[in-house]
């Protein structure tokens, strides 16, 4: 798959939990990198992302709890958030795509191009 996911799983309100992507277009010269959430029952939201310059951002809903860190030499970037809330909870997807331009990164699902299956995040005491 162009995005390989790992990360996840059940934890606690207060956790951290880390989800990490893998994928070629992290070893090319400029990418964009997002994760995306989909609770059972609604649409998918965007949480954060990443580009090639290290500039980040994110969603008010995890703003001040996030944190990105870069693995270049394994093309891999890991998102973690702590600490965890109830609502965090839901199937997380990385996507990403290579770029021609610098500029701001999409927010939205169709901005990316590769993506990966996903992996469950499930919040509870």
């Amino acid at each position: 798959a162009p995005v390989r996911q790992s990360g996840g799983g059940s934890v606690s309100p207060g956790d951290t939990v880390r989800l990490s992507c893998t994928a070629s277009v992290v070893a090319t010269s400029m990418y964009c990198m997002a994760w995306f959430r989909q609770a059972p029952g609604k649409e998918r939201q965007w949480v954060a992302l990443i580009d090639d310059n290290g500039r980040t951002d994110a969603s008010i809903s995890v703003k001040g709890r996030f944190t990105i860190s870069e693995d270049n030499a394994e093309n891999t970037l890991t998102l973690q958030l702590s600490p965890l809330k109830p609502d965090d909870a839901g199937k997380y997807s990385c996507a990403a795509r290579a770029r021609e331009f610098d500029g701001d990164c999409s927010q939205v699902p169709r901005g990316y191009t590769d993506w990966g299956r996903g992996t469950q995040v499930t919040v509870s005491s």
